[in-house]
């Protein structure tokens, strides 16, 4: 076996992730002449600017829920608050997530706009008429009939300017994410003016977040079939403008979504930062109002947890066109989809997604059993050979080109690949991808045990054996946490080596013997649920290796 050939490929393993950050998980470049040319024509357009609100008072979350009168809603999947200033959703928790592990404190995820984390969504009308007076945020609205929204009561709400034009926002909520508005004017006036329909998410401030090249935070949409993300500090350095037929746009954390979808037709999305980040759109073909006329315009908004299913049934019931990027796939989507898919079948089978982990495992051998024998039958002759080997370069120690001519001649005669040693690993690399970002991105994973002392697969193993994996008092540097499954991983990886020809080389050898040391540590701070794949792969391996090394003989010159 080419030992070289192996460490290479154990080297491509070690470094997956640095490589599929480096070159694969960040969005493709966009078309900048294009999006020059698209602020030319947004910047000639007669469109009016959408309000900007740059008031930042710094209050508490509880004194500004206090200070404005609201409207409560609750289904089963949120609850939260409404404000009648300016009718603005900035008050949501999700029920069914806790902020840590066991923790009874749910996630918060808007806040009122006058706190520090502000985080909210408004929508409503612009025009350029100057005698035409539109709501603004701090317009005070009035409640028309039922004042809680669930979802088997709507809510409306009115507002009327001087001139004697009502506003009306009728608001249905259904079980899980979804807010439907339906935006009507009803002109009682004697003027006829042009009107704008818009929606803005806006947040005071960029969160903490993961600054993980596999994992994109920040602003996103998909406008005409094109996929945008833009980065908090690129958003802060310049804006982003672009003029659709269609699409949608939000702002996207690691495991919650916040998104606008306009009706269909010509808008104008916009990205950008002024003391606030804002991610708007607005309607970029006006919608004339005549005397006593009275004009409806719709606007959904998904705030919600990017659970799969629920983000793919509102894709197809809603016709949203690529709404299931709002969870990042990355360029590896036809692989890292389907495989979830995949666990959360066993899941739902085993009741444990660290057996789901397993059993995909299991597959995934089963899938490529045939090119791992293959693998192992050359990987094993190549160990019988070894004896062969040697003498043949203590024969030609001298002519290397002979010593190379019979080489192959042994090679050929025996049917073995010096480099077939490689493809088990190689064949690991995409699966050893899709499985990370799976296990990363996906909240199904979060929070979700395993055995033992694993009590959240997307984590790290929490034992350490430089405390004796807990039987010592003494609670170690993050540096220092190399887990019992790390551990264990390691110790797989150093008995599957064992099985594999010894390299002749004395340095490669000693290098060899440290790579399972050397992958141990690397991976340690890697979620636990990629750990296990590893070691229960490691532990297929070998079995699979053994068997055949235990079956395969070879005839050699004497």
């Amino acid at each position: 076996m080419d030992t070289k050939n192996v460490i290479a490929a154990i080297s491509m393993s070690a470094a997956v992730i640095i490589i599929y950050s480096l070159f694969f998980s960040t969005p493709p470049e966009r078309n900048k002449s294009v999006d020059e040319n698209n602020n030319q024509i947004l910047n000639s357009s007669e469109t009016p600017k959408i309000e900007q609100d740059l008031k930042l008072d710094n209050i508490t979350r509880e004194e500004a829920l206090r200070n404005s009168d609201r409207i409560n809603f609750e289904n089963n999947s949120i609850k939260g608050s409404i404000s009648l200033s300016g009718a603005i959703i900035d008050d949501l928790t999700f029920k069914k997530y806790s902020e840590t592990l066991g923790s009874d404190d749910n996630i918060v995820l808007l806040n009122p706009k006058e706190t520090n984390n502000g985080y909210y969504i408004e929508t409503g009308w612009a025009t350029n008429n100057i005698d035409v007076k539109t709501p603004n945020s701090d317009s005070v609205w009035s409640i028309i009939g039922n004042n809680k929204l669930t979802p088997s009561n709507n809510i409306t709400l009115q507002w009327t300017n001087s001139e004697g034009i009502q506003f009306q926002k009728k608001i249905s909520l259904d079980n899980q994410y979804l807010f439907e508005i339906e935006q009507t004017i009803i002109n009682n006036s004697d003027k006829s003016f042009n009107i704008y329909p818009y929606g803005q998410i806006i947040r005071n401030k960029s969160p903490e977040i993961q600054n993980f090249y596999i994992l994109h935070e920040g602003l996103v949409g998909v406008f005409d079939d094109q996929l945008v993300e833009e980065d908090y500090d690129d958003i802060e350095e310049k804006e982003y403008s672009k003029k659709a037929e269609k699409g949608w746009l939000g702002i996207t954390d690691k495991y919650w979504i916040t998104t606008l979808i306009p009706e269909q037709n010509n808008f104008r999305a916009n990205f950008s930062f002024n003391n606030k980040f804002k991610a708007n759109f607005i309607k970029t073909s006006p919608i004339k109002i005549e005397t006593n006329e009275t004009i409806t315009e719709g606007i959904k908004i998904i705030i919600a947890a990017k659970e799969v299913n629920v983000i793919d049934g509102y894709a197809e019931k809603l016709n949203i066109d690529k709404f299931d990027l709002v969870i990042d796939w990355g360029w590896f989507y036809f692989l890292v989809k389907p495989l979830f898919f995949a666990v959360d079948y066993f899941f739902k089978i085993s009741g444990n997604f660290g057996i789901a982990i397993i059993l995909i495992t299991i597959c995934i051998r089963l899938l490529f059993y045939p090119l791992a024998n293959y693998s192992f039958r050359s990987m094993a002759k190549m160990k019988v050979l070894q004896p062969e080997m040697t003498r043949l370069k203590e024969l030609h120690k001298d002519d290397k080109v002979k010593l190379q001519q019979e080489m192959m001649a042994l090679y050929k005669k025996e049917k073995v690949n010096p480099v077939s040693g490689c493809l088990p690993i190689l064949i690991q690399i995409p699966f050893f991808f899709a499985i990370y970002k799976m296990l990363f991105v996906t909240i199904e994973m979060r929070h979700q045990p395993f055995f033992g002392w694993i009590k959240d697969l997307s984590e790290r193993d929490p034992t350490s054996i430089f405390n004796l994996f807990g039987l010592i008092p003494w609670d170690p540097p993050s540096f220092l946490i190399i887990g019992a499954w790390p551990c264990l991983m390691g110790l797989t990886m150093y008995l599957q080596q064992k099985l594999n020809p010894t390299p002749p080389d004395p340095v490669q050898a000693k290098i060899f013997m440290f790579f399972p040391l050397f992958l141990t540590i690397i991976l340690a701070p890697f979620p636990a649920g990629l750990v296990v794949y590893w070691t229960i792969n490691n532990v297929l391996t070998m079995a699979q290796q053994y068997i055949i090394m235990k079956r395969t003989t070879v005839k050699t010159a004497q």
